[in-house]
């Protein structure tokens, strides 16, 4: 680490901007992800000083890891032998527009923050995930984060309307659109939306809202078979008149943890069942769309499509379903643990989970679990496998069995958590020769010193 560049970041940085030693390694934690020892911990607090910051550090080869809330789950952030680069002291909300409906910000604003700027103005960033109270807009932008509700309103890559990001050579490139339509020529932005930050780093941001609803229906589903998930979900779209915004899917095993000691949930059916669907509406006529939840949901047992349900009478109740959803930790239970996230179309799904259950019992016989549960109405499983070791082989033999089926499928290995180091050597087993030649040509194009989150993604 060179003393002269050092200096010069304090001066760029100013007070407080460039930590070193133990203050940078205080700044190296997460519970989410690998941060490693960055040589330094840069915090700029505008677009120019991240320019500043970058321009220096191009012209000295020094690589540069961008941290958002440090909430990722693929080691993206990882900084060994790098200047970490945090965007946490550029959290402003700088503009709410209720009339275009979209909200202006500092990429290091919280997630959680922005939502409640939004609803101030009785509009909604429909972006949900877990992380909200940590994770920063510049990391679910470049990580193009998805989350609960992606079955209504997409993923992060349909909420961006503008970005501002700086280059390596510390060229800042502003495209801070407003507009829904604007077909002038190529995209830039859809360059940053996740990229991970290897080809630019995002400062700002213009998110579009939607109008914030103003009914909501909850229900707790149990479900006989997994043939009917498909016509359910489609039962359901098609009945709830464009209100259906959650469809979150969870296997047995997942319910059975989240309801049994220690864990303090209790399921809000007597029966048990193979399957669970958590299921929500967000409209605006609390009354009018109640009615409509309960009939389309009453004539969903007429056809058999499920075998029981509990709708929420209170947000007491919806609470409790939802603390059932998030309650992952008890996935812990089965350690040692490995968590992955993947897509697929929803008719292969049963498929491949008894396809990945049937390998890992043939890998380890009666030692072997898997949890699964997922965003399913958007083709989005969260598989967790536990194990009886912690071996360096395990982790390869898993991969193997949990991505290999995607090949042939046409599945993804990474469907919101994106790649960083963690998926980067099974790229290939989702997207073509070209696609990650054409990446790399946008990579030694946009960053021909590779000194922008260098090993992430390719």
């Amino acid at each position: 680490m060179s003393d002269d560049l050092i200096q010069a970041l304090e001066r760029e940085l100013g007070p407080g901007g460039v930590l070193t030693g133990e203050a940078a390694q205080e700044k190296a934690v997460s519970g989410w992800s690998r941060v490693g020892c960055p040589l330094a911990v840069l915090r700029p607090s505008s677009t120019a000083e991240v320019s500043a910051v970058l321009r220096l550090c191009n012209e000295a080869c020094q690589p540069v890891t961008p941290w958002g809330g440090k909430t990722g789950l693929v080691h993206g952030i990882f900084s060994d032998g790098m200047f970490a680069l945090s965007l946490e002291r550029m959290g402003r909300v700088e503009e709410v527009d209720p009339l275009g409906k979209t909200l202006t910000a500092e990429a290091g604003c919280i997630l959680q923050t922005a939502c409640e700027a939004a609803e101030a103005h009785d509009l909604l960033l429909p972006l949900d995930l877990g992380a909200r109270g940590s994770a920063m807009l510049g990391g679910v932008i470049s990580t193009n984060a998805g989350g609960n509700r992606v079955v209504r309103y997409g993923m992060m890559r349909e909420m961006a309307l503008g970005l501002e990001a700086v280059l390596a050579d510390g060229t800042v490139i502003s495209s801070m659109n407003h507009l829904i339509k604007n077909n002038t020529g190529y995209d830039l932005k859809q360059l940053f939306i996740g990229s991970e930050g290897t080809l630019g780093v995002v400062t700002r941001a213009v998110l579009r809202l939607r109008q914030l609803p103003h009914s909501q229906d909850t229900a707790w589903i149990g479900i006989g078979s997994f043939d009917a998930l498909p016509r359910l979900l489609r039962h359901l779209d098609r009945g709830l008149a464009g209100n259906l915004s959650v469809f979150e899917v969870m296997w047995k095993e997942f319910v059975e943890l989240v309801t049994s000691a220690p864990a303090l949930g209790r399921s809000p059916l007597q029966d048990k069942y193979p399957l669970y669907v958590l299921v929500e509406q967000l409209g605006m006529d609390q009354e009018a769309d109640s009615a409509r939840f309960e009939a389309v949901l009453m004539e969903a047992l007429k056809q058999g499509l499920i075998a029981d349900a509990a709708i929420a009478k209170s947000q007491s109740e919806r609470n409790a379903m939802w603390e059932l959803r998030e309650d992952v930790g008890q996935t812990s239970r089965n350690w040692p643990i490995y968590n992955y996230d993947v897509s697929l179309r929803i008719t292969h799904m049963q498929g491949y989970v008894n396809e990945v259950r049937d390998a890992l019992e043939a890998q380890w016989p009666g030692k072997a679990t898997l949890t699964v549960f997922g965003h399913m109405g958007d083709g989005n499983l969260h598989l967790i496998a536990g194990v009886p070791d912690r071996a360096k082989e395990t982790k390869a033999r898993l991969n193997e069995i949990i991505y290999g089926p995607l090949r042939a499928l046409g599945g993804s290995v990474s469907a919101e958590h994106g790649i960083g180091i963690e998926k980067r050597d099974y790229l290939s087993w989702s997207r073509s020769e070209e696609e990650i030649a054409l990446m790399r040509l946008l990579k030694s194009t946009l960053d021909p010193n590779n000194i922008l989150n260098p090993g992430k993604v390719l």
